[in-house]
Formats: C-alpha cells, sequence, structure tokens
C-alpha cells in the first residue's frame, strides 16, 4: 500500500477516537464533569470543557492533517497523561478492574505511540499539510 494511503489511514484510524469522544464530552458536559470530579481532578468543570474542546480540535487537525506534527505530539502527550490520571491504581482491590484499567492504561500509552509515529512521518500528500506534495 503506498505511504500516502497508509498515512491517510493512520489519521483516520487515530481520529476515529478523539472526534467522537470530544464531541461526547462537549454534549454531556454533565456527565464529563461528574466523570472528572469522581477521579478528584481539580475544576471539573473546567477540566471537562478543556478536555472535550481539545480532543474535538486536535482529532480534527489530524483528520485533515493540518499542522498534523504539532497535533500529534501534543495527543501523544495527552494519552499518557489521561492514561495514568484515568487508569493507573484504579480498581478499588478488585483484581479484575485493577487488570482492565492496567490494560487501559498501556492502550493509552499504545495510542500514544502512534501518535508519535504521525508526528516523525508527517500527514502525507493527502492531507491539508501536504498539498502540492508528491
Amino acid at each position: 500500500m503506498p505511504r500516502n494511503a497508509l498515512l491517510l489511514l493512520s489519521r483516520l484510524l487515530l481520529a476515529a477516537l478523539f472526534v467522537p469522544s470530544g464531541f461526547h464530552a462537549l454534549s454531556d458536559i454533565a456527565g464529563t464533569t461528574g466523570y472528572f470530579a469522581g477521579l478528584g481532578l481539580p475544576l471539573p468543570t473546567l477540566a471537562a470543557w478543556g478536555t472535550g474542546l481539545f480532543e474535538l480540535i486536535a482529532g480534527l487537525l489530524i483528520l485533515v492533517g493540518f499542522q498534523t506534527r504539532i497535533a500529534a505530539l501534543l495527543l501523544a502527550a495527552f494519552c499518557i497523561v489521561a492514561g495514568f490520571i484515568g487508569h493507573y491504581g484504579q480498581g478499588g482491590g478488585d483484581a479484575m478492574l485493577t487488570f482492565l484499567h492496567s490494560q487501559m492504561l498501556m492502550k493509552d500509552i499504545a495510542i500514544s505511540g502512534g501518535f508519535l509515529a504521525l508526528a516523525i512521518a508527517g500527514a502525507g500528500a493527502w492531507s491539508a499539510d501536504g498539498r502540492g506534495e508528491a
């Protein structure tokens, strides 16, 4: 498969996680705020709005391939931070919940790896960043 097709596919797959997540967070700000409050985050309403807007906007940037390297680096960092905040040490002593949270943490770390690879490779020719590339 050609390089540009794979980069487009990579962007589509990564954006498919963040665009709907950001939209959902913003469309249910009370639920998102409650979730963040349950995690013990300070200013959970501000965190909910900020997270929802970031996921939606950064996801759209990845999708269209605009400022891809910057958006990918920011999303890589976001995945690591969100993974540790949301999953590290969670489970409350229940072995299965602890295992599931550790798997979700590793998933977030793996997604950050995909974003780092995208930050290195760039968006490819089939993107806003790549207009005019061959």
